[in-house]
């Protein structure tokens, strides 16, 4: 699971070209342009580490994160363990809908954790454009360990 994170790690800084397209390098790999791509990214990084994802709903693994967790949760791959390179979904809102996805590093002193995520941004969390090292709050969200 470290490979996963290794090779999200390098991706930090790569974003979208041109700015607000939702069209990434990870998009053109997926076959699907223009679509908001954070479980795309997660996808990408399983995949070339190795670990392809299941399909759920498409060849190379998610897109979407509320058919992602309804398969995880169907396939009881919840876990309140995450390890390096586990999949974290957020509930921003708080309102039960999965709005963002990426992949768990580790857990810090204060409770908090550090998650790599595509498509991410300081002003926008879950549209942002960018691949992001992020610090994040342990509320509203689930993680799964393959």
């Amino acid at each position: 699971m470290s490979k996963i994170v290794d090779i999200a790690t390098r991706e930090i800084g790569n974003g979208e070209n041109p700015l607000n397209s939702n069209n990434s390098k990870y998009n053109a790999w997926f076959q699907l342009p223009g679509v908001p791509w954070c479980g795309i990214f997660v996808s990408w990084c399983y995949s070339y580490a190795g670990v392809p994802l299941p399909k759920i709903g498409f060849n190379k693994g998610f897109a979407g994160c509320q058919t992602a967790v309804a398969f995880f949760k169907k396939n009881k791959k919840i876990t309140t363990n995450p390890v390096p390179g586990s999949i974290v979904f957020y509930d921003f809102n708080a309102d039960g809908r999965y709005d963002h996805t990426g992949i768990f590093v580790d857990w810090l002193p204060d409770g908090r954790f550090e998650a790599i995520e595509g498509n991410t941004s300081d002003k926008n969390q879950s549209n942002g454009g960018m691949v992001m090292k992020k610090l994040r709050h342990n509320k509203n969200v689930i993680f799964v360990t393959l």
